[in-house]
């Protein structure tokens, strides 16, 4: 056999693989999940974690000029070359689809959380309008608690830098109920492509190559922390964003800090109101009425925010991210999002919040 060829080979044996590997979730979480992720997230973030900019969008703009480059000297020889170009490019999607599961992605096949914490997977109307109900005390007892005035919306004047030190409290406090949520060595910070990441319509990322938190810059503040955390669950070996949305809520909830909570319950509120919108339009009106007008403004916020960067740009990337996450174990797409409302809603049926 060539060896021109090993690589695509390489490339077919890895799309089985983790075809079969599927099967075996018990398997990934502990001889991955569990093991050798554990191993290879340290080394990332002893190495990159304490370089103050984000290393791995440095190493995506290098990349990204790199190829255009290469676009721009093969355009001449591309029709009488382009099985050689083609080949060229198969290596080099063996190797990055090879590196982007065995330094992180495989975390997409580990045991559901639902499994790991014992926590249902289905609920009732009535049980999500419970937990609203109490989800709405909750926000607004902490919104009155910061600002002293229930119409005024919650702003922090804290850095963005003291913002990501603070997200240690809450894992820390977390750790102490579930030890397998532990977050050690940190790697939280800015995203050089904040603007590309906003006009993309994305609040973070986590870079699997260099295991960084990225979190958008110019995202609202009050939004600020539970992104962080959300982030962070990622680093921690969790790849569904269902999954992570709910460690970063209980992350968030778990802080001292009142801005974290604040973050942590607004944005699931908002999340159980939508479900509630897209069922029953009379009930989410009743609710709506009960939420103090200051976290409304909150939303306002970030309506009118995300609403000046709207165009085609992240239309277009949300339908590319829902393919990728079907691809990967998450047959909801974008919206497994807001599936951690199941999780919510059940692992509190018998806990305060």
């Amino acid at each position: 056999m060539k060896r021109k060829y090993i690589l695509p080979i390489f490339l077919v044996f890895q799309i089985i693989f983790l075809k079969v590997i599927a099967f075996f979730p018990e398997v990934v979480e502990r001889f991955y999940s569990n093991g050798l992720y554990v191993i290879i997230s340290k080394i990332a973030r002893t190495l990159f974690g304490k370089i103050p900019f984000s290393v791995g969008d440095l190493i995506y703009s290098i990349a990204i000029i790199y190829i255009l480059i290469s676009i721009w000297k093969a355009r001449k020889t591309l029709k009488i070359d382009w099985k050689n170009k083609l080949l060229k490019i198969t290596n080099c999607i063996s190797i990055f689809y090879f590196m982007f599961h065995f330094l992180w992605a495989l975390n997409y096949y580990r045991m559901p959380l639902f499994e790991k914490m014992n926590i249902q997977r289905e609920y009732s109307d009535e049980d999500l309008y419970l937990f609203t109900e109490k989800l709405i005390t909750k926000s607004n007892e902490i919104q009155f608690k910061i600002t002293h005035n229930k119409n005024l919306k919650v702003s922090n004047s804290v850095s963005q830098q003291r913002i990501f030190e603070t997200t240690q409290n809450g894992y820390d406090n977390l750790t102490k109920v579930y030890p397998f949520f532990k977050y050690e060595i940190p790697s939280r910070k800015k995203s050089l492509f904040s603007l590309p990441l906003t006009y993309m319509g994305f609040s973070g990322y986590l870079n699997p190559f260099t295991n960084e938190a990225q979190v958008n810059s110019k995202i609202p503040k009050y939004d600020f922390p539970y992104v962080i955390c959300h982030e962070m669950a990622h680093q921690i070996g969790y790849g569904s964003e269902s999954e992570c949305n709910f460690i970063g809520f209980l992350a968030c909830t778990n802080n001292q800090d009142l801005h974290f909570q604040y973050s942590a319950y607004v944005v699931a509120l908002h999340y159980c109101l939508s479900n509630i919108a897209m069922k029953n339009e009379a009930k989410f009106n009743y609710f709506k009425a009960k939420v103090n007008p200051g976290i409304l403004e909150n939303y306002k916020e970030s309506e009118v925010f995300w609403k000046q960067y709207d165009s085609f740009i992240d239309k277009g990337f949300h339908a590319f991210y829902d393919q990728f996450l079907k691809i990967n174990q998450q047959k909801d797409g974008i919206d497994s999002y807001s599936k951690y409302v199941n999780l919510l809603v059940n692992y509190y049926k018998n806990r305060k919040l």
